[in-house]
């Protein structure tokens, strides 16, 4: 670093170059690390974790860097930078600061030791999560799944088979968990995989994948390094970077929401119960019993089930549908492309845009994404987005395009009768898979060429749900929901009469999802807080 000059270019010809190397090779293994996991894998990840994480401490924290970084502010030229690089330029003296740049001697040393033990502690929690949901399985009988759509039936068929085993085997992955929480009939059957499920990787399972200690040790970790800092508190830490200024605003807009939405959640619970004791004979409403209710009333009440809709989302259709909805709004175009994938389900796409400057007619290449919609054992549950490479213009002067992994866990296709039957979604499904095509919009469209604040680089996590929750509004847009629809047996379009019925209903029990998302953030902050 003494070497390189304090001047913008000059440093990010050094630093922007190396980090961005070594973060996409790496980033590519923890992404492996996701989606493919397997001992190999895992052995290799943990054993190269540490010198990945002490290479980032090390620049963080270097203060000949910090210090040409500071100088490049200082310089009276800094005024005519870009605005796209003033942003990156104050993001990257904030991160210095935040990554222990003004510790010294002891201090210093004892945050890198931090950041080494919380990584590995992470990846111990993440394992075992993981280690836990894979480990269960629970062969059911044909009785035990009356009332469990057919689909999901043959599905768990087919995978006691593979497994070698007779009845029906059920997992605590999301396409096989939900269904029968949903409607199987059978009360006990409801309450052994809820129990399974909410108590994976806790002191009721195995003793090495309890990851009860490792909650304490992680809270210990961060408090220590908030303190080293100078914060009060993890939370007030986190919060640097973001657009909330305190945990006490957080917290003081959660409860907020929390008292706005807990008469309505407190009538739907109420609603609930006198339905489930009147209607379905369940006296005493548990936890296991709330999805199958929940169903039951709402087919009641609206006349439709989740599994009736389904029927018409085939992926195929909700693709075709979606890319066009995304080449018609933005005027792009997606187009297969090649590349190697991490499983024979994994697609990869190139995104285009005419270009009026190309002499033979050429399309200019925006972005590329890898698109993994099924949930399989070994990869992490959930759904996001990632990126492989950020829009860049490298300081030889080549555009970089970007790259990205949009990941889902849906049900994959089933075989029937030696027949593969398309992979049917949820209208939950549609708009997962629209809110994470709004990251990997945000991170294939942006037109920015300075690599810290392209994409959503440097955008402030409580802002960058904007986009993926613009894109859901398409789902409950009847002219898009067309296009989305084909009937698996038939091929018609999903009908007005049950759209209309599907948007009588997108509120139902909402009181009690917002209380929900309140309770998990309230929690979270209280946590890292008090």
């Amino acid at each position: 670093s003494d070497a390189v000059p304090a001047d913008y270019d000059a440093l990010s010809a050094v630093l922007d170059v190396a980090t961005e190397r070594l973060g996409r090779a790496w980033g590519a293994v923890g992404h492996l690390n996701a989606v493919a996991d397997s001992p190999a894998l895992r052995a290799a990840y943990t054993e190269n974790m540490p010198k990945v994480v002490d290479f980032y401490t090390r620049v963080g924290a270097d203060e000949r860097l910090f210090a040409k970084y500071k100088a490049v502010l200082a310089d009276p030229r800094s005024a005519q930078l870009s605005a796209p690089r003033r942003r990156a330029l104050s993001n990257t003296l904030r991160d210095f600061r935040l990554s222990g740049a003004e510790l010294e001697g002891a201090a210093k040393q004892r945050y890198a030791k931090l950041q080494d033990l919380q990584a590995e502690v992470g990846q111990k929690f993440s394992e075992h999560v993981l280690d836990a949901t894979d480990g269960y399985a629970y062969f059911a009988s044909a009785e035990e799944l009356a009332g469990v759509p057919g689909d999901v039936v043959q599905a768990a068929r087919n995978a006691a088979e593979a497994a070698g085993q007779p009845g029906h085997k059920l997992t605590l992955h999301l396409p096989s968990y939900l269904p029968v929480m949903q409607y199987a009939k059978d009360r006990a059957l409801r309450e052994r995989l809820y129990r399974a499920y909410n108590t994976r990787a806790s002191e009721f399972g195995p003793a090495a994948l309890d990851n009860t200690p490792l909650i304490g040790e992680l809270l210990a970790l961060r408090q220590e390094e908030a303190a080293l800092l100078g914060y009060a508190s993890p939370g007030e830490l986190s919060l640097v970077p973001k657009m909330a200024s305190s945990p006490a605003q957080v917290i003081e807009f959660l409860e907020d929401l929390g008292h706005r939405a807990r008469a309505g959640a407190l009538r739907d619970l109420a609603e609930l119960r006198e339905f489930a004791r009147s209607e379905l004979g369940l006296a005493d409403l548990q936890a296991w019993d709330f999805y199958f209710a929940s169903e039951k009333l709402k087919e009641q009440r609206y006349a439709f089930s989740d599994q009736e809709v389904k029927q018409y989302f085939t992926a195929p259709k909700v693709l075709e549908g979606l890319f066009h909805i995304i080449e018609t709004v933005f005027e792009v175009r997606i187009r297969p492309d090649t590349a190697p994938v991490w499983h024979p389900d994994v697609r990869f796409f190139r995104v285009e845009r005419d270009d009026p400057e190309a002499i033979d007619g050429e399309p200019k290449l925006v972005g590329q994404f890898y698109l993994d919609l099924y949930a399989r054992p070994g990869k992490r549950p959930g759904a996001w987005m990632d990126d492989v490479r950020d829009r860049w213009l490298r300081p030889e002067g080549a555009l970089q395009t970007p790259v990205a992994n949009l990941i889902c866990n849906f049900a994959a296709p089933v075989m029937t009768a030696g027949i593969e039957r398309p992979a049917l979604l949820t209208h939950d499904d549609v708009t997962t898979l629209f809110h994470e095509f709004g990251h990997g919009l945000q991170l294939m469209l942006t037109q920015i060429d300075d690599i810290g604040v392209s994409g959503i680089s440097g955008v402030e996590w409580d802002a960058v749900e904007l986009p993926s929750q613009f894109m859901e509004n398409f789902c409950w847009e009847w002219d898009v929901v067309k296009r989305l629809t084909a009937h698996v047996e038939t091929g018609e379009p999903l009908p007005r009469a049950l759209f209309d019925r599907m948007l009588a209903a997108k509120n139902f029990h909402s009181g009690i999802g917002t209380l929900r998302q309140v309770e998990f953030s309230l929690v979270d902050m209280r946590l890292h807080t008090e």
